[in-house]
């Protein structure tokens, strides 16, 4: 397991099964943010944000960290300039990495192989903070937060087709495996919008039961059945069906960030009190916490 402590400017090498902490890599310039594992390789990739956040950061990172997962040691640095601001990554099925650059308005290209960044595509607004890829690999999606749009990438053309416009501003997105939906998490109220991306508008609202407050980062589970929604102003981790039927709503820790999967359980990272709250899919239950770090953003299995 391996997780990101943006608030230490750590990353953690963790015992899987008794959730001690073995290895402490710290460091860094602040602060690290997102995880990409790429354990078939061997690696996993931590982008430096800057020491600002989402729309207010002044002196962007433009690093990308890479670690050797079998040595649990930093192995070296990407440098992703003229990009700034790197935060989500995601691996593509062309097999290379696209990181939303934020101050740039931009999609890096790395190239895993190479460690170099070998390309960009125009995101179409600064305030593109996370995406999302289609299974086939033909669509990236930025959630532009405060445009309230979708920005609609033609992944292999490396162009920006369009922009779907969104009910409110959005803060979270994801889009299920056979690409027929993007959702997109309501920064205004806590409420999910999915969105049929060929229409290019929005066709339901799925309002968030139990979650006083707007939600933020939303996932598919790894066999797509479930998507998970975490609440970081109401210290919840919602699970549904990928149809949006059965909603339980479960209290975790402080501030509740992105989410790891293994076998029928999810990690949570609650950056608001350094600890990773364990949920069984099944029951829909927390079953246990543990301390990590100050607070971890996000979690990695390999």
């Amino acid at each position: 397991m391996i997780a990101v402590d943006k608030i230490g400017a750590q990353v953690l090498f963790l015992n899987p099964e008794s959730y001690a902490i073995e290895v402490v890599i710290d460091g860094f310039q602040r602060t690290v943010h997102e995880l990409l594992v790429m354990a078939e390789i061997n690696r996993a990739y931590v982008p430096i944000f800057g020491d600002g956040i989402h729309g207010n950061n002044p002196n962007p990172g433009h690093t990308l960290c890479v670690f050797d997962l079998a040595t649990r040691k930093r192995l070296s640095d990407i440098d992703l300039l003229p990009f700034v601001a790197p935060h989500t990554l995601r691996l593509a099925p062309d097999g290379l990495i696209y990181v939303t650059c934020e101050n740039s308005a931009k999609i890096a290209i790395v190239d895993p192989k190479s460690n170099s960044v070998v390309g960009a595509i125009e995101s179409g607004s600064t305030n593109a903070h996370r995406l999302c890829i289609t299974g086939d690999g033909t669509r990236i999606y930025t959630d532009n937060e405060e445009d309230a749009e979708i920005s609609v990438i033609d992944l292999p053309g490396r162009k920006l087709l369009g922009k779907i416009k969104t009910p409110q501003p959005i803060a979270g997105i994801a889009v299920s495996e056979d690409g027929k939906t993007v959702i997109a998490v309501s920064d205004s109220e806590p409420i999910l919008f999915a969105i049929d991306p060929e229409r290019g508008e929005t066709v339901q609202t799925v309002p968030l039961r139990g979650v006083p407050k707007p939600a933020q980062i939303v996932r598919y589970s790894p066999d797509a059945s479930l998507i998970c929604v975490t609440s970081l102003n109401s210290d919840c981790v919602t699970v549904m069906k990928s149809g949006f039927t059965q909603q339980s709503t479960i209290t975790i820790g402080s501030q509740p960030m992105d989410m790891g999967f293994r076998g029928g359980l999810l990690f949570v990272g609650c950056q608001g009190d350094g600890t990773v709250h364990v949920v069984d899919l099944a029951s829909r239950k927390a079953v246990t916490s543990f301390s990590a770090g100050k607070g971890c953003e996000s979690i990695g299995m390999y």
